[in-house]
């Protein structure tokens, strides 16, 4: 039995406990931003068919302190634990029920995603491949993309010791001999081909995020890495093998995602979201940061000539941040020409103006201009919301952590059941 399906388990037994035998589990989902904590509580339902589908029963978000968070890291653990028991709070008494397991995003200038290739020969070709033999690739090819992240990320950091772990990982496409398949298991073969997507973050990190769950009595079903989350969010016949460019921009950073030929290629993260907006308007007008923040969300509705300019000369240095990490998401190969927007800085609409702006693309290898066009809550594939509350760019990352909750079931598959194998033990 998986660690998964034993959550599950405990899930179920606490519902049945609490006289609750013959409702579906309750599980939430815990979006921990820089400007907001969000929460939502979910049904999770299986049809005739036996697909799992979400029904969003409650949702809730809670301020956070200027303090609390910094670039999109928890900076002060017990005001974050607060903020987010009051979101969770407020989902759970709109959704009526009691969630005991949850999924929670990730996110930060020094949490990296990037996908991977590794072709292991087999010793013995004409036999057929195990799950076992199958963990064993995947841990070799984790264990490589675990050391360069360590190095990666202690460069970046400026620290030379610097505990890195392995968050969640996904296998992106597989092929043996050449010959591309779903599932590998009982194939034979002498040579194999995997794509792995791998994100990589400081224990620091992590060790946040449980003591987070912990405090509120959740079991921590996972940790996802947030642009992971949204770029795999949306129906994959909807972006075809083509894909799509993902810009998730939050209170303190902007996350990148690069989905093309039906997978993730990988991801950054940018250290710049509506936090430094508002900093810029602050600083350029003398003015508090509260009337600040006040003027940047009313500049669509209001005629304000000086935030709109302090906010149009902040949006070209974020694009040229943005630029930069498309740049080497490419890694000098052909760009979908689509930009899907999602997170509260993508109401700006000078966000929208400079990303339409020409000269900055033309220097990035897409074939055409790409078109440009926010992502609405509900695209997310598999979820409906009950609440009637979920409406704004704000509403797309929970969601898409929601998705991933869907996706953790208890019927894993065997290549499913290597991944979290191999995760549980970098994890430790």
């Amino acid at each position: 039995m998986t660690v998964v399906q034993q959550l599950w388990g405990r899930v179920a037994d606490r519902l049945r406990a609490a006289g609750r035998a013959g409702a579906h589990p309750a599980i939430a989902a815990l979006d921990i931003g820089t400007e907001y904590a969000k929460a939502l509580v979910l049904s999770v339902e299986r049809d005739p068919g036996g697909r799992l589908s979400g029904l969003v029963l409650g949702t809730g978000r809670q301020r956070q302190g200027l303090a609390h968070m910094q670039s999109g890291t928890v900076s002060d653990i017990d005001a974050v634990v607060e903020n987010s028991r009051a979101a969770m709070d407020e989902a759970r008494a709109m959704a009526g029920r009691r969630p005991t397991a949850a999924v929670i995003g990730i996110a930060g200038e020094l949490v990296k995603g990037a996908t991977s290739t590794l072709v292991s020969r087999r010793d013995a070709p004409r036999q057929p491949l195990d799950e076992d033999e199958l963990q064993r690739i995947v841990a070799r090819a984790q264990k490589s993309a675990l050391d360069e992240a360590e190095e990666r990320i202690r460069w970046e950091s400026g620290m030379d010791r610097l505990d890195v772990r392995l968050v969640h990982a996904a296998i992106v496409e597989m092929k043996i001999d050449g010959y591309p398949v779903s599932n590998p298991i009982g194939f034979t073969g002498a040579q194999v081909e995997l794509h792995l997507f791998n994100a990589f973050a400081p224990m620091v990190h992590l060790g946040a995020l449980q003591s987070v769950a912990n405090a509120l009595d959740l079991e921590l079903l996972g940790v996802i890495a947030e642009p992971y989350a949204v770029a795999t969010c949306l129906d994959p016949g909807e972006l075809g093998d083509a894909g799509a460019v993902f810009i998730d921009i939050g209170g303190g950073t902007t996350d990148v995602a690069l989905v093309r030929g039906g997978g993730i290629a990988g991801t950054k993260m940018l250290a710049l979201g509506g936090r430094a907006f508002t900093k810029g308007v602050a600083e350029r007008l003398g003015i508090s940061f509260a009337d600040a923040e006040a003027r940047k969300l009313a500049v669509e509705t209001d005629e304000d000539p000086d935030v709109a300019e302090a906010l149009l000369e902040d949006a070209r240095i974020w694009r040229d941040g943005v630029e930069l990490m498309i740049g080497d998401l490419a890694a000098g190969e052909l760009l979908p020409a689509r930009i899907l927007l999602c997170g509260g800085g993508a109401d700006l609409p000078q966000v929208r103006s400079v990303l339409a702006e020409d000269g900055w693309w033309s220097a990035l290898p897409f074939a055409r201009r790409p078109s440009v066009r926010p992502m609405a809550p509900d695209e997310v594939l598999g979820l409906r919301d009950a609440t009637g509350r979920l409406g704004t760019r704000q509403d797309v990352t929970p969601m898409a952590l929601a998705h991933q909750a869907l996706i953790l079931d208890a019927g894993a598959s065997a290549v499913d059941r290597a991944m979290r194998g191999v995760v549980r033990e970098m994890a430790l």
